[in-house]
């Protein structure tokens, strides 16, 4: 099945719902709609892996032994900007374990398929027909699309593969020139 993305003023009027009901389900959307995550890759986020306190907030997305990433690349910084930097300070403030997302992850498993499952039900009536909670992911490809980011950041930001031997040199873009094009497509 091809997966829409899902049209901005549809992720605005989204984002400001989430917003107003300010829960733990509307806080995994917020944060997707905002950094491009997968599902279960924000699922699994532990405490830890978010940096509020930086000049640039972000997520340090790496494995854990809860929740694997699907590839090598997945490994990543992820910029909080918009409405992934409000839903992120909102799961810290009311989460009272160590992770994120109490509700759908612990030490013992990550229960992807039923965030999946209340996310897309919770969706379904507010967006396009073929737009699921991992629309968002294309969406964000398309943002940064719009706004010109070079195809090597978007990879970088959105954890896809990245070509050529050049890639393994040096240490990756500095956080802030990933942030300054995440806040770019999402001011966008």
């Amino acid at each position: 099945t091809k997966r829409l993305p899902v049209p901005m003023e549809t992720i605005r009027s989204v984002q400001r719902e989430c917003e107003q009901m300010n829960d733990e389900g509307r806080w995994l959307i917020a944060l997707i709609s905002d950094s491009g995550m997968r599902l279960s890759e924000t699922v699994g986020l532990h405490k830890e892996d978010i940096k509020l306190n930086d000049d640039n907030p972000h997520i340090v997305l790496k494995p854990h032994p809860w929740r694997r990433l699907k590839t090598k690349g997945s490994e990543r910084i992820i910029p909080l900007v918009g409405s992934a930097l409000w839903a992120a300070k909102q799961a810290i403030q009311s989460s009272s374990t160590d992770f994120l997302f109490p509700r759908y992850c612990s030490e013992d498993e990550c229960k992807s398929n039923s965030a999946s499952a209340a996310l897309n039900k919770w969706l379904r009536p507010r967006v396009p027909d073929k737009c699921v909670i991992h629309s968002f992911r294309h969406s964000i490809r398309d943002r940064l699309r719009a706004v010109e980011c070079p195809y090597d950041i978007t990879d970088r930001l959105g954890g896809w593969s990245v070509e050529g031997v050049g890639e393994a040199y040096g240490t990756g873009y500095p956080i802030e020139v990933l942030s300054k094009w995440m806040n770019k497509a999402v001011e966008g």
